[in-house]
C-alpha cells in the first residue's frame, strides 16, 4: 500500500513538474509615464514543439490610469509589429477589474492560447502601448509569462 501512495505522488509531482510557467518575465515603466516609442523586449527559448503554450500578458497599473481599456502593440521584431490587442481595465460603470494590492491594479491577458512552436530556438517579443496619448501615465510594469497547457 506504501509503494503505491508512493509511485502516485511521484507520478502526480512529475505531472505538475510538467506543466506551469516555464518563462516569466518583467519589464518595469517610467513612473513619468510609458513612452510610445518605447518597446518592451522580451526573449524566451523555446524548449520543444511538441507542447502545447499559452503565453500570457500581466499588466500591473495605478488608479491614475486615464483609459478603461489599453491597446498593445505585439511583434517579434522591433521594426514589424505583427498584432493588435485590446483589453478593458475597467467595466461600464469605471470599476476597475482585475486584483489589488500594494496600491497596484493587476490584470491578465491571454494573449495566445494553445499554441504549437514551430522551431527550437530563441523567440523574441517586443510590445509597445496603442493608446492616443504620447505618454502613457498609470502604468507601472507589463510581464511576459509562457506556460505549458494542461
Amino acid at each position: 500500500m506504501k509503494t503505491r501512495n508512493l509511485i502516485l505522488l511521484l507520478l502526480s509531482s512529475l505531472i505538475a513538474s510538467c506543466t506551469g510557467s516555464y518563462y516569466m518575465e518583467s519589464r518595469n515603466i517610467n513612473p513619468l509615464g510609458w513612452d510610445k516609442d518605447s518597446l518592451l523586449a522580451y526573449s524566451f527559448v523555446v524548449p520543444d514543439t511538441v507542447e502545447n503554450y499559452d503565453i500570457l500578458l500581466h499588466l500591473r497599473h495605478l488608479d491614475n490610469y486615464p483609459y478603461q481599456n489599453m491597446w498593445l502593440f505585439l511583434g517579434e521584431t522591433d521594426s514589424l509589429i505583427t498584432d493588435t490587442i485590446e483589453f478593458y481595465l475597467a467595466d461600464d460603470r469605471g470599476m476597475w477589474l482585475g486584483n489589488r494590492g500594494n496600491g497596484h491594479i493587476s490584470m491578465s491577458v491571454l494573449y495566445e492560447s494553445s499554441i504549437r512552436f514551430e522551431q527550437l530556438g530563441e523567440r523574441h517579443l517586443y510590445i509597445r502601448h496603442g493608446m492616443r496619448r504620447a505618454l502613457l501615465p498609470g502604468v507601472s510594469d507589463l510581464s511576459v509569462e509562457v506556460k505549458r497547457t494542461k
